[in-house]
Parts: structure tokens; sequence; C-alpha cells
């Protein structure tokens, strides 16, 4: 057989009774293969380009609010007898008061930290995580001038966060943003917020936390097939102390304007927790 042609038999083409040979070049092989499209909902951890596997899921309507280690529902109980942070059936909700308080200067509904079967689900330096979730931002939750979290990403010996989604407002704008404390709150995948209101948002945020400019970040947003955001950065520092980190969801903001705090409220749901191994 000639050098670089591969025979086999179709045993799917009787002619006469027999199988009829058919002749396939090494190339024509090869381009084949590469024209084959993936199935669709195929993970890229599938075809080995990625390793992330699954170390985290919550289901609201079964593991409830025992999927996180804290719940920091009013925990200055500013708002006495008043449940703020709820499982839904089917999502997590956060509510807020304009009256809540977190101290004399902020509002703070927020659950902190992931586990599984009571164990605690961790960050450890040098790992790279990725969090993917859908998130519902109404109306009735605005930007602000000061600070307003809605994810962040710390660990328990230090003040400041690694990194957090933020909602911010310059002007009559407001922005959904990334914010990486490593590099001196350097922004990232900046978008404007109005067009992600009132439905449900696909969020991923990847971490890789590591010491000076070994960390990481990758962060997108999508709108139903479209991608709204897809920004990332290397070469920052990802990890500021302690001997792990962990995510937090919910909202957590500054008082100081005043004049974009309403009663509002924060829904997430599919919330799931991969490592890349």
């Amino acid at each position: 057989m000639q050098v670089g042609v591969i025979r086999r038999l179709e045993g799917n083409t009787p002619r006469g009774g027999c199988f009829m040979p058919t002749l396939f070049t090494r190339r024509a092989t090869l381009l084949a293969a590469a024209a084959t499209p993936f199935a669709a909902g195929t993970a890229l951890a599938d075809v080995g380009v990625t390793a992330f596997k699954l170390r985290w899921s919550a289901d609201p309507g079964k593991d409830g609010l025992r999927a996180f280690v804290g719940v920091e529902d009013d925990r200055s109980d500013s708002h006495p007898g008043v449940t703020h942070i709820f499982a839904e059936p089917t999502q997590y909700r956060f509510v807020m008061h304009k009256s809540d308080r977190d101290g004399s200067d902020r509002q703070r509904q927020e659950v902190r930290a992931i586990q599984m079967n009571g164990s605690r689900v961790d960050m450890k330096k040098n790992e790279t995580w990725r969090y993917d979730y859908q998130m519902f931002i109404p109306s009735s939750l605005k930007g602000t001038s000061s600070f307003t979290h809605i994810f962040q990403v710390k660990h328990t010996s230090v003040a400041s966060p690694v990194v957090t989604m933020s909602l911010h407002r310059t002007g009559s704008t407001e922005n959904v943003e990334m914010r990486l404390f490593g590099a001196g709150q350097a922004k990232l995948g900046v978008t404007n917020l109005a067009p992600l209101r009132n439905k449900w948002i696909d969020v991923e945020i990847e971490v890789k936390v590591a010491d000076g400019s070994g960390g990481r970040v990758r962060y997108s947003l999508k709108d139903g097939g479209t991608t709204i955001v897809n920004a990332s950065r290397s070469g920052i520092d990802t990890w500021l102390g302690g001997d792990q980190a962990h995510p937090k969801w919910g909202i957590y903001r500054s008082i100081n304007d005043s004049g974009q705090l309403q009663d509002t409220y924060l829904l997430l749901r599919n919330m799931k927790a991969y490592r890349d191994e």
C-alpha cells in the first residue's frame, strides 16, 4: 500500500454483495477531523483543553443556606426580627432596606465561603478556581459613587478583598466592573449596567490566587447567547495573606451616595465552583 494512504472497508456500502474498499489520504483524514464540529454543550474539559473539576454546587431548594459557611444577615441587628437572605426553591435572594446598617457608614447582606456536606471548600495558594452562576439585578439596585460590591474574593484574616464585582456610578452612568485590589483597584471589564438589569445574566469569574505577579483574573458576562464582557489580566498579586481565600456573594455597599440607595434585592442561581486540576 502506498505510504500515507489508509485503506479500510466500508461496512455499509455493499455493491454486488461485496464491500467496496475506500481510500483515505492522511491529509484528508486530518482535514475531516478538524472540520467535525463539537456537539452542542460540550465542555472544553471534555476534550482535554482544560482540567476544571466541579468542586461545589448549590441547590437552594435542597441545600438551603447550608451551602455557605457563614450567613451575614444583618449581623449588627439593625433591623431586628427581619430576615434578609433567603434560600428559595430555585434561587437565593438578598434583600437590602435603606435603613439596614453594618456599622455606621455601610450596609451588608452577604453569604461567606462555601461548603459541601459540612466541609469548607476553600481556595489555596497557587490554585485556579472558576465560579459560574447567574445573577438578576433589578432597577432598584443602583451603582454608587462610593462602593457597592455584589461579589468578592477575600482572605479570612485580611481586611482588603482580593477582587470584587462592583456597581459603580460616574455622573449619570452606572457600570458593572471587576476591581483588582492587588493591582491598586485596577478595573477590569467595565460595561454599562443598564442593559443588564431585570434579566438573568451568566457570570463566569476565574481567579488564580498567587503572590506577586503570579496571579490572574478572567471575567465574563453573557446575556443569553451574547457575550457582553470577556476580559482578563495576568501578572497581578491575588494572594494578600492568610492561608486560604473564599468567595462572598450578596450586597455590600457604602451609604455615602445616599441618593442612589433604595430598598432593593439581588437574585442568584445555578451557583457552581470548579478547580483547575
